[in-house]
């Protein structure tokens, strides 16, 4: 676990059935069908079967679910649903602010999906964030950050980076790959979601969330490095090989083994 890697996941609201097949073609590496934030209470019913409808059959693509939350009317029969789903989909559980959040999630499901993903979206889950990503039904986290900036009331950038930070350490700390970011939730801002993610990624995260198909491949190009990075990798690749010490690049650098370890990392998420 902990392979580094751009995750680029599309939102659907699973009451809109018409958008699937759509959300499957956009070329994002998951699809999450929301039962939660995206779908309104008079229409929770009905997305709840038409994700059933979409899960009771073959699934075209990697797919994940959003269901309602703990303490809201529709969590028991959203869960009810996925445990009895003939296709198993990954699990997006949100407002998890411990281990046992997701222990009675289990239990109900009768087993542990293949992929469950914990939003952390309280300044409780931050606090319990390391505790969460131990649990080993457990694959990674994410924040939920509009809620986090609600009750924390952070407005300043460098507050949600913080919080940003916190779950990519807990998330190495425990063996998980790092978290993907949060939605951008303006569809009209190509070069500010581009900017965005760029920064993301500064800050250890890989990959994001999309509400709108235009969005995936703006969230892929800005997390995957650029071409002079990755001649970079390559060349303190190169530098290094064959040597145990540090080296020193044509242009100044010394460069090490840490170097190294970074520079595959970059070729990694290249595809390289």
């Amino acid at each position: 676990m902990g392979a580094p890697g751009v995750l680029v996941a599309l939102y659907v609201p699973g009451d809109r059935p018409e958008r699937f097949a759509k959300a499957f073609a956009a070329g994002a590496d998951q699809v999450i069908l929301d039962l939660e934030d995206a779908v309104t209470p008079a229409y929770k019913q009905r997305a709840r079967q038409a994700v059933a409808d979409l899960l009771a059959g073959p699934v075209p693509g990697r797919v994940a679910v959003r269901p309602n939350g703990a303490g809201t009317p529709w969590h028991e029969e959203d869960l009810a649903m996925l445990a009895a789903a003939a296709s198993r989909p990954a699990l997006r559980l949100p407002k998890v602010e411990g281990p046992g959040d997701v222990e009675r999630v289990l239990e109900r499901l009768g087993s542990a999906p293949a992929e469950l993903v914990c939003l952390l979206e309280s300044a409780l889950g931050v606090e319990q964030a390391y505790a969460v990503a131990s649990h080993p039904a457990v694959t990674g986290l994410a924040l939920g950050e509009a809620d986090l900036r609600a009750e924390l009331g952070v407005t300043a950038e460098a507050g949600l980076d913080w919080l940003r930070v916190r779950s990519v350490v807990a998330s190495r700390a425990a063996g998980l790959p790092a978290p993907a970011m949060a939605v951008h939730p303006r569809l009209d801002d190509d070069e500010g979601l581009r900017a965005s993610c760029r920064h993301g990624a500064s800050l250890g995260l890989r990959g994001r969330a999309a509400i709108h198909p235009r969005q995936v491949p703006v969230i892929r190009d800005a997390f995957t490095p650029t071409p002079a990075e990755q001649a970079d990798a390559s060349a303190v690749l190169e530098a290094l090989s064959g040597t145990s010490g540090a080296v020193r690049l044509p242009d100044g650098r010394m460069v090490d083994e840490a170097m190294a370890a970074e520079a595959r990392a970059v070729l990694a998420l290249a595809g390289g």
